[in-house]
């Protein structure tokens, strides 16, 4: 009687762990890992996302700031105004507008 209880106990324990395994994708990494250009491919296609992500989400937020810097100088603030102006001024020469 004790010996099936460890049996069933034992049978339990395997299941769980194979379930474990299915979830976290185990042998879809193992397959990748057979298949080494595979495995480059993908993470070379991983790189050119993040590269382009990180580029168009910095263009995005500098142009966002440019804007905000250039409306701020319409507020005529003393000392911010001037310091604004020549930044924008700056970035806009880089740019080839001046």
């Amino acid at each position: 009687m004790e010996k099936e209880s460890k049996n069933d106990f034992t049978a339990t324990n395997i299941k769980r762990l194979a379930n474990q395994l299915e979830a976290m994708r185990i042998a879809e990494y193992v397959e990748l890992s057979q298949r080494p250009a595979r495995l480059i491919f993908m993470n070379f296609v991983a790189g050119l996302a993040r590269g382009l992500g990180i580029a168009v989400g910095a263009t995005l937020i500098f142009a966002l700031m440019v804007e905000f810097l250039r409306r701020l100088i319409m507020l005529h603030i003393p000392g911010i105004g001037s310091f604004i102006a020549e930044i924008v001024q700056i970035v806009e020469m880089k740019n080839g507008k001046f």
